[in-house]
């Protein structure tokens, strides 16, 4: 089955309780956006009305493959809109705080799969029928990784085991498969120029990675210094990525653990096959229905015979750490995010609607209708449906 990746066929809008009004230091728009990430949306409105970085909130990150409607907030912003390229600001009114991620109720989607066989679509309709009754496993789905290069290799493991060249070369000089033009010639010039710094520092253009090698022109063996220096919100992606991935293995772990190999399906992920159920065993709704787990991080203590302990202890065996040593040791910032996460999320409101594929004679299309709460994948659901074998 085929997401044709056309902006009609992907929205999303992003559901608030928040309620303006007249006052308030806090001017709060609707973004409406499409072929572009969030923040380069928020960018090209910054550069508009010339708004320093501090005084812009945003919610939630959406990817560029979507029709995207979201909120944020400027400090003492224009009441007005803006209408720029691919972006739509429209003005709602006035509130006392700045928009962020906790003010999202959910997220709602309309998602389009398209040129489809009569017999593609009998299986997705069952599949929706199985993650109604069994639920959705709430793993980091891809768009997590866009940090992990074409050999798989994490910018924040790096860090975490203090091997901060390489975490400095991943992180500036890795190729990626979606690289543009510029960025692949950039990156070559500082694979082949790696430790000439004083070279690099007259052929890189202006911009982040040539502030970084004036760094290491000065202080040519601090790659540890050089990685403090990245962008605050660069070394958060890094470190959200690797702590995602092991969260991943964590909740794939449980379900192996709990669940007979005859209940369970897979659906492939950039990094890895993971376990979904095609069935919960009765004995086991309960526990699956209650399951959430803590955010891997040497900040996260668990009490004793605590369950989720054994998965993190085994997942992080394998990746020669234990969760005491899940941090970046001399650095004051930055460090693992703490908190928990559902291990399986129903989505509210599903519904679908077959039609006939107007963009392919002859074939057809499945319409998917859904909610899910902030911090959830709605490509895990389309991944879900079309994953071959997903039902037996």
């Amino acid at each position: 089955m085929k997401l044709k990746q056309q902006p009609d066929d992907f929205r999303v809008e992003e559901l608030t309780d928040v309620v303006p009004g007249p006052t308030g230091e806090f001017a709060l728009y609707r973004l409406d956006k499409t072929g572009w990430t969030t923040p380069d949306a928020v960018a090209a409105v910054r550069r508009r009305w010339q708004l320093d970085a501090r005084r812009v909130s945003t919610g939630g990150l959406k990817d560029r493959h979507a029709v995207t409607a979201q909120h944020l907030t400027v400090f003492r912003g224009p009441k007005r809109g803006l209408q720029h390229e691919r972006v739509t600001l429209t003005y709602l009114g006035q509130v006392a705080e700045p928009f962020t991620a906790t003010a999202i109720r959910a997220n709602r989607f309309t998602v389009t799969l398209r040129s489809l066989g009569r017999g593609e679509i009998e299986r997705a309709e069952a599949a929706l029928t199985e993650v109604a009754d069994a639920g959705l496993p709430n793993y980091f789905d891809d768009q997590r990784f866009g940090s992990v290069g074409d050999a798989g290799e994490f910018v924040g493991k790096e860090m975490v085991f203090g091997r901060f060249e390489r975490a400095l070369w991943l992180a500036l000089a890795a190729p990626y498969e979606f690289d543009r033009a510029d960025a692949k010639r950039e990156k070559q010039l500082l694979r082949d120029g790696w430790l000439d710094w004083p070279k690099l520092k007259t052929t890189l253009p202006k911009g982040h990675a040539r502030s970084l090698i004036h760094y290491l022109a000065d202080h040519p063996t601090d790659f540890k210094g050089a990685v403090a220096r990245l962008r605050p919100e660069l070394q958060g992606l890094y470190l959200a990525a690797y702590q995602s991935f092991l969260w991943n293995r964590m909740l794939a772990a449980w379900l192996t653990r709990h669940v007979p190999p005859s209940d369970l399906a897979t659906v492939e992920l950039k990094l890895a096959r993971v376990p979904v159920p095609v069935r919960m065993p009765a004995e086991r709704r309960a526990d699956w229905n209650a399951l959430t787990l803590p955010l891997p991080s040497a900040r996260a203590k668990p009490a004793p015979g605590e369950a989720w302990a054994d998965l993190a202890a085994d997942v992080l065996k394998d990746e020669g750490l234990t969760l005491p040593e899940l941090k970046v040791k001399g650095l004051q910032k930055p460090f693992f995010s703490k908190g928990d996460r559902p291990g399986c999320v129903r989505p509210a409101g599903l519904g679908h609607a077959t039609a006939t594929d107007e963009l392919h004679p002859g074939r057809l299309k499945l319409e998917l209708r859904f909610d899910l709460p902030r911090g959830s994948y709605a490509t895990m659901l389309v991944k879900r449906v079309t994953a071959a074998g997903a039902s037996s």
